[in-house]
């Protein structure tokens, strides 16, 4: 079975697993873990930010980052597909009590012209104000998008100017990096705080982190314990983030190479796929899954009429062409 549901169904490889084995641990929450300290400090410089923490999940640390920007009782704006609104299940609201608003692109794109509409500043006791807007690179729904340096700079100025942050929610940032040559510091600049996941097309099993000032990790330190995230000789499963680093991230470009193959064998432009991710519209989304299973390959409805593919490292060039012509087929 090439299974496509998702690239966060890489399993360790052996090489990753002998780092695993050799890792030297201490106790994480008295921040005495060496490994999980030179994952963060590395993580941090490549981006530019003065600090890191490692998280279980994306999700914390998406809630984590948000919180740092966003006061209880003000907004986050985001595009309306965003993981953050769309994925991680009220989790902003529930923990933070914040608010979202949400303006449409089809590609996940940043709308400099409708933020500007809908940015509210702080009016006193009488309007929700935006404290922080948050991009997605690359955006998940959106099919994997790209979203272009110069577009999240102009946001940066806008949100300057107008008194608010800038959150980027960066799980496969790994993948815009890989396919635009952008370096990681650029977006690193742009975002004041940023979350960034090493499970998904890294290869890692487990673990995202926070990034940003070192007053916001310090304060996201004692909010990860008191959400129950506080974890001890955890520097087995950062010395995966650390090889994966090493060993994984140029070679993102074949998952790229694969996810085209695949969107032209189901009928979808592969000029119109940036990285890893295809979505494939179909008016019969569940039989086309089941189907597609039968044929020996997994892929996922994520909407009604809306099938993803997601290529990772457990798919090799002979599973991408395989899988494609079992989905040209159908």
């Amino acid at each position: 079975m090439i299974d496509l549901r998702s690239d966060t169904l890489t399993r360790p490889t052996e090489a990753m697993r002998r780092a695993m084995a050799r890792a030297e641990v201490g106790d994480d929450v008295y921040g005495e873990d060496p490994t999980v300290l030179a994952l963060e400090e590395r993580v941090a410089e490549l981006f530019g930010h003065e600090a890191a923490l490692f998280m279980p999940t994306g999700s914390m640390a998406n809630v984590l980052a948000v919180r740092a920007l966003v006061q209880p009782g003000q907004e986050v704006i985001c595009e309306a597909s965003a993981h953050i609104t769309r994925a991680e299940l009220g989790a902003h609201a529930a923990y933070s009590g914040i608010t979202m608003r949400t303006w449409f692109h089809p590609r996940g794109q940043v709308d400099l012209a409708m933020l500007r509409q809908m940015h509210a500043p702080d009016l006193g006791p009488f309007f929700v104000r935006t404290a922080a807007i948050s991009v997605e690179c690359t955006h998940n729904f959106a099919g994997g998008a790209v979203l272009p340096i110069e577009d999240l700079r102009d946001l940066r100025e806008l949100a300057t100017a107008a008194g608010s942050s800038v959150h980027m929610d960066g799980a496969r940032i790994w993948n815009a990096h890989v396919a635009t040559g952008t370096p990681l510091a650029e977006y690193g600049a742009v975002a004041d705080v940023m979350a960034v996941c090493l499970s998904k097309g890294l290869g890692a099993p487990v673990g995202s982190l926070t990034l940003g000032s070192a007053d916001v990790i310090a304060e996201a330190r004692v909010w990860r314990k008191r959400m129950g995230g506080g974890m001890r000789q955890v520097g087995i499963l950062a010395a995966a983030g650390l090889h994966a680093l090493d060993h994984h991230l140029e070679r993102l470009a074949d998952d790229h190479a694969h996810a085209r193959l695949l969107a032209e064998a189901c009928g979808v432009d592969p000029e119109g796929v940036d990285t890893n991710i295809v979505v494939v519209p179909r008016t019969d989304a569940a039989d086309f899954v089941a189907r597609a299973a039968e044929a020996g390959v997994r892929v996922s409805m994520v909407g009604p009429t809306t099938v993803r593919l997601v290529t990772h490292l457990d798919v090799s060039r002979e599973d991408a062409e395989k899988a494609a012509a079992a989905l040209a087929a159908l």
